[in-house]
C-alpha cells in the first residue's frame, strides 16, 4: 500500500523539482503546475484531477477534507510527502502559504468545432492577455457563467503560473483552456455560426441593449492595446461599455464579466 513518505530536507531533490515548477520554461518543458490549498485541491478533485505528487505540512492533514485528499493520493498511487513547514514556506506562496498543495499535469483542449455547439454556447477568446491575475479572475468568471470554455490567441501568459491558479480558486480544472496562433484563430473563426462580438471604444453600439445571435464568441483584446485590428476586423458585432467622461477603459478582467453576464443573459442556468 502506498504511504507518505516524509521528507525533511530542502536540498532533496524533489522540492528542487517542484520548486523549479515556479518558472514558466520549466512548466512548459515538464507539463506540469503547482496547485495550493485544500479548497484548490478538492475542487481540482470535484473535477476529476487528481495530482502527481501532493505535499502536505507534518500533521497538517488535520480536517476530514484534508484527510480525504491525502487518502484519495495515496489510493490513486500518487507520490504523497510529508514535508516540514520550511519546506513548505519555500514552495508556497510567500504572503499566504497553505498546509499542502498539488503538482498536477496541464490539460489543454482542442478547439471545438462551431457548428456543432448549442445555441446558447458562450465561448471567450483573449488576444495576447498579459496579466496572470486578469487571465484567472477570467478564468474563474467563465466558469461561473457556465461558459464553453477559452481560447488564448497568439502569445498570451501562462495560466498555469501560480499567480493565474490562485486567481481562479480551482476553475482551472474546470474550463477548458486552448492555444492558437493568431492564423490559426482567424482560419478556425471562419466556421463560428452566431455572433463573434468584440469591445471596442469606436463602436457606438451600447452592449447591454445588442442582440446577440448565439452561439457568441467573446473576443478580448489584450490589457492596455485592446483588440488588434486585425481581429477587430474579423468580429460581426462591435460594442462599447459605456463610461464616464474622462475615463476610456476598463480592466479587462471586469470588462470581460460584464460582457459575459450581458451575453449569457436568460440562458444563464443556475
Amino acid at each position: 500500500m502506498n504511504v507518505p513518505k516524509p521528507i525533511t530536507s530542502l536540498q532533496n531533490d524533489r522540492i528542487k523539482a517542484i520548486r523549479a515548477l515556479e518558472m514558466r520554461k520549466e512548466r512548459r518543458e515538464t507539463g506540469l503546475f503547482v496547485a495550493e490549498g485544500a479548497a484548490i485541491l478538492i475542487t481540482a478533485r470535484e473535477h476529476g484531477a487528481l495530482p502527481q505528487t501532493l505535499l502536505y505540512r507534518a500533521g497538517g492533514a488535520e480536517t476530514g477534507a484534508q484527510q480525504a485528499i491525502v487518502a484519495a493520493a495515496l489510493a490513486a498511487g500518487a507520490e504523497v510527502l510529508e514535508v516540514t513547514e520550511a519546506i513548505l514556506a519555500k514552495l508556497a506562496a510567500k504572503d499566504n502559504p497553505q498546509s499542502m498543495l498539488g503538482v498536477f499535469r496541464q490539460r489543454w483542449s482542442e478547439p471545438p468545432a462551431p457548428k456543432r455547439l448549442p445555441g446558447d454556447a458562450a465561448w471567450i477568446a483573449l488576444e495576447e492577455v498579459r496579466d496572470p491575475g486578469n487571465l484567472g479572475t477570467i478564468i474563474r468568471t467563465a466558469h461561473a457563467v457556465g461558459a464553453g470554455g477559452l481560447i488564448l490567441v497568439g502569445k498570451c501568459c501562462d495560466p498555469y503560473a501560480r499567480e493565474c491558479v490562485r486567481a481562479t480558486m480551482g476553475s482551472i480544472f474546470a474550463v477548458p483552456l486552448v492555444r492558437m496562433t493568431g492564423p490559426a484563430f482567424l482560419s478556425w473563426r471562419q466556421d463560428w455560426p452566431g455572433d463573434v462580438v468584440g469591445t471596442h471604444l469606436e463602436s457606438r453600439q451600447d452592449f447591454r441593449r445588442a442582440a446577440y445571435r448565439g452561439p457568441v464568441l467573446l473576443l478580448m483584446g489584450s490589457e492596455g492595446p485592446g483588440l488588434s485590428e486585425d481581429l477587430a476586423r474579423i468580429c460581426s458585432r462591435l460594442v462599447r461599455i459605456p463610461m464616464m467622461p474622462g475615463i476610456d477603459s476598463l480592466n479587462l478582467a471586469v470588462a470581460t464579466a460584464l460582457a459575459l453576464y450581458q451575453i449569457r443573459g436568460a440562458s444563464l442556468k443556475v
